[in-house]
């Protein structure tokens, strides 16, 4: 620390010499040095008699008047700022940062145009040159023109700077506008019509000279980052408009052009328009999200499927339509009242849906109007109609009548009638306390009637309990008759296969001795034939030989005859033919009477014998084979 008090007792001279220097500098040559990060904003403390004055209503003066200079310093050196004529204050930079937006007003310039709020914009190299802002006539008061994110040498005893955040418009959202600067909106209009050139309302003059009007907007911006002059526009952000799946979203714009109404002249409740007209869109909205200004077209999201509404105290749907419905009164043609919860099933087709809102406006209006009151009354006549049992009991009936009933209603408001059920009834207690009495009473009676049935069983039981305990003796008996059926029927079976086998084989050997009988006929009729044939000309043969014999042998004869005589040759032709026939003239045995001696037939057997034996033996001698055959047993006859 003490080693630096030298250096010290050097420097302060200097810096006192410095200052010293610079005021001399300042004073007697008007010196003035404008650092890099600064801008010079220059006072005119006063000026010669005669020279000008401001005008008046001026602040800034342009020309060597006396008062707040619009020309300021950049940085640099200059001279001839004497101190006591000129006051120079040192003013830094304007900055805009980065996501802001730099709002300009002027505090002096032409008057602003009637009724405008903005002021032109002006060649002043963005606000940089307020010689060039005054001269070009730049109005005094908020700019059109504002400065986009940077550094700007600013006079600030002409312009104030107010930095904003710039616009951004989120995902899933849109920008509602309202503009505060244009042509004012025609009579009977709520918004702007679209005009172009404005850049989505980023260039305000464009907007205006484009005709552009005041107030809401008809136009909205989507998703993103826009330089918007707060003091030109108000941005109001919403959601986008979203059509669930089964959904249609009907539009009913209340902005453009008059349409002509295409629903025809049987729809007399509202006009159906084509889109971007003004009334109710005859195209819906399809699923999905959709930029909608909220302000000038309202959206009635409508079911495209099935709807069910209930009359009911304790069920309400998610749709929450039916919220204000509740369970049927009806009073019977007897004078009982009961109640009945009802349930609607209804169906909107999508190109319906238009004409449905243009009727009713929503969905809640078509429920209160037409499907209460219809429902309602529905029901109550038809109960009057009978009396609770009767209701009751024809249940199916009237559901059936009701669907129809209320289809051929709801088909003239463009609303389909898919189905009407009817739910829980609930009959007056007395009547159910009656019911219930009669009911206990059938009942017992069933009870009785079962317990009779039981005893009746009871005492058939015992009666098939007994004869279960003789069931084993029938059932032996049983079982050896049907054993004995089935070997009768097993004997019948085999008498019955054996008589068809023998008729088989009868029939078939019938057959094959009728073809061997056919063909043996047939053979011997051939061989007949053939022997017929044969013995027809071996006859003739035969004949002819025998004439030619006999020819021959009766000549011999004759002959014979002539020379032996007639009777001497018919002994010799006798004796012959009983040689020829083994006839013996004189016997081997001769058999005599008493005369004779003898022992007559004895001798005559025992003679016979010994020739038998004499002759065997002889037969033997000649022909072996035959006495081999003789000794195997078998005699020859």
């Amino acid at each position: 620390m003490n080693s630096l008090v030298p250096y010290l007792l050097w420097a302060l001279p200097v810096v006192v010499i410095l200052l010293l220097y610079k005021s001399v500098l300042r004073v007697f040559f008007g010196m003035v040095i404008v650092p890099d990060d600064r801008i010079g904003l220059v006072v005119k403390k006063y000026v010669l008699r005669g020279a000008k004055r401001l005008p008046d209503g001026r602040i800034i003066a342009i020309n060597g008047e006396a008062g707040m200079q619009a020309k300021a310093l950049a940085p640099g050196l200059y001279w001839g700022m004497w101190p006591w004529q000129y006051s120079i204050n040192m003013a830094p930079f304007t900055v805009i940062e980065q996501g802001k937006l730099g709002l300009v007003k002027a505090k002096d310039g032409a008057p602003m145009d009637t009724g405008r709020v903005l002021g032109k914009p002006v060649e002043c190299d963005k606000f940089q040159d307020a010689i060039a802002f005054l001269d070009n006539n730049g109005q005094k008061g908020p700019q059109a023109a504002f400065l986009t994110p940077g550094s700007y040498r600013i006079n600030n005893f002409l312009f104030e700077i107010e930095m904003v955040p710039i616009t951004q418009i989120h995902e899933n959202k849109v920008g509602i506008v309202t503009t505060l600067d244009g042509e004012p909106l025609e009579k009977g209009e709520i918004a702007g019509v679209s005009v172009a050139g404005h850049k989505n309302y980023q260039d305000p003059m464009a907007f205006i000279n484009a005709g552009g009007m005041k107030g809401l907007q008809e136009d909205v911006i989507l998703a993103g980052t826009y330089y918007l002059n707060p003091w030109f526009v108000i941005v109001e952000q919403v959601d986008m408009v979203y059509i669930p799946i089964g959904y249609v979203g009907v539009v009913n714009s209340f902005v453009g052009p008059e349409g002509k109404d295409t629903s025809g002249d049987s729809f007399k409740h509202g006009n159906i328009v084509k889109r971007n007209e003004k009334g109710v869109w005859e195209q819906p909205l399809d699923p999905g999200k959709h930029p909608v200004n909220i302000y000038t077209h309202a959206v009635e999201v409508v079911p495209t499927t099935n709807i069910v509404l209930n009359w009911a105290d304790s069920r309400t749907e998610a749709h929450e339509l039916d919220k204000n419905l509740c369970t049927i009164t009806v009073r019977s043609s007897d004078g009982f009242t009961f109640n009945l919860d009802v349930s609607q099933i209804i169906h909107i087709p999508r190109n319906e849906a238009p004409k449905v809102i243009a009727r009713f406006g929503n969905m809640k209006n078509l429920v209160s109007q037409v499907l209460e009151p219809t429902i309602a009354n529905y029901f109550r006549n038809s109960a009057q109609k009978s009396d609770v049992i009767e209701f009751l009991a024809n249940r199916i009936q009237r559901q059936d009548d009701a669907k129809q009933h209320i289809s051929k209603v709801l088909d003239d408001y463009n609303v389909v009638g898919v189905d009407t059920l009817i739910g829980d009834i609930v009959p007056p207690a007395a009547l159910m306390k009656t019911l219930t009495d009669r009911k206990i009473a059938e009942q017992e009676k069933v009870t009785y009637e079962i317990q009779r049935n039981a005893q009746i069983e009871r005492k058939e039981f015992e009666s098939a309990k007994a004869g279960a305990d003789m069931q084993p003796e029938v059932v032996k008996s049983t079982r050896q008759v049907e054993i004995n059926t089935q070997m009768a029927a097993s004997k019948v079976a085999a008498s019955k296969g054996e008589a068809e086998a023998k008729t088989i084989n009868a029939t078939a050997d019938a057959e094959v001795r009728i073809t061997i009988a056919k063909a043996d006929a047939e053979a011997k009729i051939v061989n007949a034939k053939a022997d017929a044939n044969a013995t027809e000309l071996n006859g003739a043969a035969e004949a002819a030989k025998i004439k030619a014999i006999g020819l021959s042998e009766a000549e011999v004869t004759k002959q014979k005859t002539q020379a032996m005589g007639t009777e001497q040759y018919a002994i010799v032709r006798v004796a012959e033919a009983l040689a020829s026939h083994g006839i013996k003239l004189v016997p081997d045995i001769l058999v005599s009477g008493k005369d004779g001696g003898g022992n007559g037939m004895i001798d005559a057997l025992i003679g016979n014998e010994m020739l038998k034996k004499l002759q065997k033996a002889n037969e033997d001698a000649v022909n072996p084979e035959s006495g081999a055959k003789n000794k195997g047993g078998k005699k020859e006859e």
